[in-house]
């Protein structure tokens, strides 16, 4: 069942948004990717909102650079949780898509993420749907152990070789 839609303001922001794709394959939970541009195709996008809740869709991922409104539209027209990933641009490295994106006024709120951190923005949507999936709760409570083992890993692997061995080694 779809539960997640990530959406694209533009086709070139599939490669950093892939990263939100990706995790919620790993944990089997069913989502749609689609090109909306909130300048661009405004009515199909607010048309597609609109939509949205009835179809099952639970928790919209928007991925937008530049003027990067496409998560303030989500959350003007959805009524579930909208996080907007600011994707990289190349005047303003992305800064002028962050502040675009997580600048919303008072009742419109926008969860925003790092600069191209769409991995992070599809665990944040893991963890909105877990609240309600004992499922899929102990599965993220998994992988958040498998995390601090690789970290520790990794520590006692730099401790062990120093940090050249280590750095030759990567």
């Amino acid at each position: 069942m779809t539960k997640v839609a990530i959406l694209l303001g533009s086709d070139s922001d599939l490669e950093v948004m892939r990263s939100a794709a990706e995790i919620l394959d790993e944990f089997v939970i069913g989502y749609e990717i689609n090109v909306l541009s909130a300048h661009r195709t405004p009515d199909q996008t607010v048309e597609y909102l609109k939509a949205a809740n009835d179809k099952g869709i639970k928790v919209i991922i928007a991925g937008a650079g530049g003027a990067a409104h496409l998560a303030g539209v989500c959350a003007a027209h959805f009524p579930g949780p909208v996080i907007g990933v600011p994707i990289s641009s190349k005047s303003l490295k992305g800064l002028d898509s962050l502040l675009s994106t997580v600048q919303m006024p008072p009742g419109v709120p926008v969860a925003t993420v790092g600069i191209d951190a769409a991995k992070n923005a599809g665990l944040l949507a893991l963890k909105v749907l877990a609240i309600t999936d004992t499922d899929l709760s102990h599965k993220l409570k998994e992988y958040l152990v498998k995390q601090t083992q690789k970290v520790l890993e990794k520590n006692e692997k730099l401790n062990e070789l120093g940090y050249e061995k280590y750095l030759n080694e990567k």
